[in-house]
């Protein structure tokens, strides 16, 4: 019988390592999420919050992608697009978003604003996916801003007291908003977001972001099937329920659920007006560190579950397929709170425990 000592955010415990154990082999390869990226160009033009974007800095940079349905990669009904842009005061956030009926009649701050089709920007700026904020905005230019202690599938709870005071949106509409009578061409929404209140969130340095800095962001498109009522819109209902609503995102999820802040796309300041010749910063370990994120899904919500049915102490070995021909080792230790997994990498060693927080040792 060997023991090891591991130390893990200032937990001290003692693993007891099981002998000739036969290795569990998994593929994880359909999990895992290669997230998008973006970077954002700093401007230094007073920028009008008016829905426009139509400032010199606005016209240089550039669109996302189109949005996909959170699901995977699958086309959208109708087209969403968003830029940034950032100064030191402010992320600021445009996205046009194509749309034949435009609607909304939620008027109230902080209500439950994707109960009408909205746009939502998710933010980490720690990029450690615990302590994130979020900003929904309708038609009407009703904004709910929250704050996530972590994420729900861990018991996260949302703060609808966190405000972004200095926040400033506005929305544009090419039609005529709650006018089922004709046909619309789409809205825009343009948002600045503080800095201050964001910077807050980061782990140290809490300090204006600098070149080359990631942050974790992504966007999504809430949209319903709706009905006209009395000359009014309304979500659609069958049997008396409403219909499921879409949605649509910048960076692929793969699942109904947008607080899977692993799935996050990333995003990279610049102190240059233009990212023509700026080279994103690649994560060699990103697949490991995903790998790591997909063990710890499947072993608290799917196929590995059964693991956490063994006494404290128990280990077992994995051999996990992560890509085609791509394999890496991984180690699950049952522990008195749960469980961890060590991946290892050229040069450190990951550790991922049952709350999805990733721990980082050099070799």
């Amino acid at each position: 019988m060997k023991y090891y000592l591991f130390i893990f955010i200032g937990l001290l415990f003692t693993i007891n390592i099981s002998q000739g154990q036969e290795t569990l082999k998994v593929d994880v390869s359909k999990d895992l999420v290669i997230p998008k990226h973006y970077i954002v160009t700093k401007t230094t033009d007073k920028i009008d919050i008016d829905g426009l974007a139509d400032e010199p800095s606005w016209k240089t940079a550039l669109f996302s992608d189109k949005f996909i349905d959170i699901e995977g990669v699958k086309k959208t009904k109708y087209d969403t697009q968003v830029k940034m842009l950032w100064n030191n005061d402010y992320l600021y956030v445009y996205a046009e978003m194509k749309e034949p009926h435009i609607w909304g009649n939620l008027k109230q701050r902080d209500t439950i604003i994707y109960y009408n089709n909205d746009f939502e920007v998710f933010l980490d700026p720690s990029s450690t996916g615990i302590g994130y904020g979020e900003v929904e905005i309708n038609a009407l230019n009703t904004v709910w801003d929250l704050y996530l202690n972590k994420p729900y599938r861990i018991g996260g709870k949302a703060n609808f007291e966190w405000n972004l005071n200095n926040l400033k949106s506005a929305v544009k509409i090419y039609g005529t908003l709650n006018n089922p009578n004709d046909i619309d061409s789409h809205w825009t929404v343009e948002i600045a977001i503080p800095l201050k209140p964001l910077i807050g969130l980061k782990n140290r340095p809490k300090s204006i972001p600098k070149e080359g800095e990631q942050w974790r962001i992504n966007f999504s498109r809430v949209q319903w099937d709706h009905d006209i009522i009395n000359g009014k819109y309304d979500r659609k209902k069958a049997n008396g329920k409403y219909l499921r609503e879409y949605n649509w995102v910048w960076s692929n999820q793969k699942v109904i659920n947008m607080h899977e802040p692993e799935k996050w796309g990333f995003l990279q300041f610049t102190e240059q007006s233009t990212s023509k010749n700026i080279d994103y910063i690649e994560d060699a370990d990103l697949l490991i560190k995903q790998t790591a994120f997909a063990l710890f899904r499947n072993t608290r919500y799917g196929d590995l579950k059964h693991l956490l049915s063994n006494s404290q102490g128990f280990t077992q070995k994995l051999e996990v397929n992560y890509s085609t021909n791509k394999q890496t080792e991984a180690i699950f230790y049952k522990t008195n709170f749960g469980f961890e997994y060590k991946l290892s990498s050229q040069n450190k060693t990951y550790i991922i425990n049952q709350e999805g927080v990733l721990k980082t040792i050099e070799n």
